[in-house]
């Protein structure tokens, strides 16, 4: 209820000088908030740059260990890996993603034997980046993509992670009772301390277009993801997949997209009072490059207040490819 009346009330008062905004400000931003996905590639002393995502690249192990004690000079906390698995080492049913050995595998040992425990290593669940279909999942022979199978190879993947020195465990695949099969597994596996950020409400978007290329998986894919990514048109279905995931033992949740659904994670933030994370998507991330490139918004600015709208709808933090550069901007 509004209090007060113009002009005993001025609201532009505490507006008027920076000192007072800044007194006044109802939501912080800094690097402690963020979280920076990188792309794993084969080789040594290789950086690819991703042509539809400007300034962001796949870099072998070695090139993945330099950008993670970047992220700890920077005050970022936790990195996020993707691998772009070699077409040669794909196949039907993703069994790399089991291989301890793996692009994901060295990656984690690496970044642990040189980072230690100033940075979290957060790792991707899911079959995409090493399937010769591009799905997250096993196929039956008419296409679809089948969940408890799907599910008992998730959780050997996840313990494969865990077994490298993975910190959070973030299954982004959708099937239904991975997180609590998961949640098992690493209980009788003994490791109690993993943590698992579920994917609770990832929607079948059009965003993810740029993200797809980076791993390699956008023109293998065979299909689409609807019948397991949620529907766009769907809200009260995104609380519901958040409960089921809570009460399997997810630790913290994260919606994905992030802009065009904002209003999700408020709702799930309101409902549950819980960690909720939002991923910055790669589409998302190159309309800002974009926009900037085309005059048609400052660069800096752009992205500060699109992660600074993220926190004000309640995240807790925010998987950006922006991660590094924000963390400049915030003087870190």
């Amino acid at each position: 209820m509004m209090i007060g009346n113009y002009p005993a009330t001025r609201l532009r008062r505490t507006r008027a000088a920076s000192w007072s905004r800044a007194l006044h400000r109802e939501t912080a931003l800094s690097p402690a908030d963020l979280i920076w996905p990188l792309f794993v590639t084969a080789g040594s002393g290789v950086e690819e740059p991703i042509a539809s995502l400007p300034g962001v690249a796949r870099w072998s192990v070695d090139g993945i260990v330099a950008r993670a004690r970047e992220a700890v000079a920077l005050g970022i906390p936790v990195v996020a890996l993707f691998p772009n698995t070699p077409r040669e080492l794909r196949s039907a049913d993703g069994a790399e993603a089991l291989n301890p050995d793996n692009l994901m595998c060295r990656a984690i040992r690496a970044i642990k034997d040189a980072c230690g425990e100033a940075l979290g290593v957060l790792t991707d669940v899911a079959l995409d980046p090493y399937t010769s279909h591009g799905q997250d999942g096993l196929v039956d022979a008419a296409g679809y993509v089948i969940n408890d199978e799907t599910v008992a190879v998730l959780v050997d993947q996840a313990m494969n992670q865990a077994a490298a020195g993975a910190d959070i465990i973030a299954p982004s695949d959708m099937m239904d009772g991975r997180i609590g099969a998961i949640r098992r597994a690493l209980e009788m596996g003994g490791h109690v301390n993993v943590q698992i950020m579920s994917y609770a409400a990832k929607y079948a978007s059009a965003f993810y277009g740029p993200f797809r290329e980076a791993v390699g998986s956008g023109g293998l894919l065979k299909g689409d993801k609807k019948t397991y990514q949620m529907d766009p048109a769907n809200a009260e279905e995104a609380l519901r997949e958040v409960a089921l995931d809570l009460a399997e033992g997810a630790d913290s949740v994260m919606v994905k997209p992030g802009l065009a659904y904002l209003d999700i994670v408020q709702r799930v933030k309101a409902r549950f009072a819980v960690p909720v994370f939002a991923y910055q998507v790669s589409g998302e991330y190159a309309m800002i490059e974009a926009a900037a490139a085309a005059g048609a918004g400052e660069r800096d600015a752009l992205v500060l207040e699109t992660l600074l709208a993220f926190k004000r709808a309640g995240a807790s933090g925010v998987l950006t490819y922006h991660a590094a550069h924000a963390a400049r901007l915030m003087g870190a």
